[in-house]
């Protein structure tokens, strides 16, 4: 089976230039836990929730420096209010991983896997063509093959 056949081709994408606050309302909204960053129909990263939630703890160096800013967990929920005006095109991860829409289904699921992700970009042509999620490959195949339908 070929990714073309499970992706997605009615994604959520989120602008270059989105800030925290309106990236947290498009996942929302839509009730998703990621989506790939655009730029003039070419992506250019991508945003979970993890990444999110990431920005609310400190680098290493910024604890190792002043920890005593960091021990307080109830003041830390305030820093979302200093981060909401963020853009995206900084805390988006931009190393990642992506497959052809003629790559076989389990290179996704393996490369999901590896990479720790639960969703991947199909690109074409350098262009983002759909979106494929470990759930759809996850449920197609064991459904193929220990239901035996077709």
């Amino acid at each position: 089976m070929k990714v073309r056949e499970l992706m997605d081709t009615k994604y959520i994408t989120i602008p270059k230039g989105s800030t925290y606050e309106q990236v947290f309302k498009i996942l929302y909204d839509n009730n998703i836990s990621g989506a790939p960053i655009v730029d003039d129909g070419k992506i250019i990263g991508i945003v979970s929730e993890k990444d999110l939630f990431r920005v609310l703890f400190p680098f290493y160096t910024s604890y190792y420096n002043n920890p005593e800013l960091y021990v307080d967990y109830e003041e830390r929920e305030n820093k979302v209010d200093e981060i909401k005006n963020h853009k995206v095109d900084v805390f988006m991860s931009r190393d990642f991983v992506y497959v052809h829409p003629d790559d076989p289904v389990l290179r996704a699921g393996a490369l999901m896997l590896a990479k720790h992700v639960s969703r991947l970009p199909v690109i074409e042509n350098g262009k983002l063509v759909g979106m494929i999620w470990r759930r759809d490959i996850y449920k197609t195949i064991l459904k193929r093959k220990l239901l035996k339908e077709e």
